[in-house]
């Protein structure tokens, strides 16, 4: 999660996000359609600009406005992708988008969620490399769980799952990266008051350093505060609208850029983290 970032998938905003009905989508009060091309081409440039190489993902996008946040559709794993099964229903098949996208570069697809099973990767976090944390909400199901395990089993994996609250509902997007990003190499930034226990105990075990940020933003920024991507170790990008959670990271050694995307993230409940699909991250 914190190895440096080589390549990445991003997706343009589509006609379906532009027209969306924010009441029908979930979108919040700071959502503007006017403004949303411009932020997404800004962070694109951020990346760039950070040395990733950027992938762009089939324009189609089936009707489904939250498309653009292209970590959620698929998982990554160290010998290819699971095309997982969004629990949103509004955006059910978005997957479909991801398989275009890595049958056209060759990218292998070791699985799929199926049938009953649910599963969003906002629910997955890489605690390591031989270690998957997956948090079961309103949009990651057991049987989703079920089959991930089933999927990663050749690769020796071990999965740790922890049940997410409830909070704000069913209606609303509480991903388990909602609750933790890793900013560091044994580095994470937490939302403490909402961490399951065993999750906090999981960290403590593998010598991860905390950072708590403040609830409040957590809660201003509908639940996107604690949504950060790490370029690198200790290296970062994350939305500007948190000045109290910007400055825990910064002085716990943090290197962070910011970009103004309340009318994109906030409104739509999708971080930084959320408009990418991480395909490559090196150690070397």
């Amino acid at each position: 999660m914190t190895a440096p970032l080589k390549k990445v998938a991003v997706k343009k905003p589509g006609t379906s996000l532009i027209n969306a009905k924010a009441d029908e989508w979930h979108y919040g009060p700071s959502f503007d359609p006017k403004k949303i091309g411009a932020i997404h081409s800004i962070f694109v440039q951020m990346l760039k600009d950070s040395g990733v190489e950027v992938f762009w993902m089939p324009e189609h996008d089936f009707g489904i406005a939250d498309a653009i946040f292209t970590y959620d559709a698929s998982l990554m794993t160290p010998l290819g992708a699971i095309l997982m099964s969004p629990g949103k229903f509004l955006r059910k098949g978005e997957q479909n988008i991801h398989r275009d996208f890595y049958e056209n570069f060759n990218i292998p697809i070791i699985g799929s969620i199926e049938a009953t099973g649910l599963a969003e990767a906002g629910d997955t976090l890489w605690l390591d490399d031989e270690t998957l944390i997956i948090g079961r909400g309103f949009r990651t199901n057991p049987e989703g769980i079920k089959q991930i395990k089933r999927i990663l089993s050749p690769q020796n994996i071990t999965i740790h799952v922890f049940d997410l609250p409830v909070f704000s509902g069913q209606a609303a997007c509480l991903h388990l990266m909602s609750l933790i990003s890793l900013v560091d190499t044994y580095s994470a930034l937490v939302c403490l008051p909402l961490l399951p226990v065993g999750l906090l105990e999981l960290l403590k075990e593998k010598n991860f350093s905390l950072i708590e940020g403040p609830f409040h933003e957590f809660e201003r920024s509908n639940t996107l505060s604690n949504n950060v991507l790490a370029i690198g170790p200790g290296d970062c990008i994350m939305i500007d609208s948190v000045p109290e959670t910007e400055t825990a990271l910064r002085n716990a050694g943090i290197k962070v850029q910011v970009f103004n995307g309340d009318c994109l993230c906030v409104g739509c409940e999708g971080g930084p983290t959320c408009l990418t699909r991480p395909l490559l991250r090196t150690h070397g």
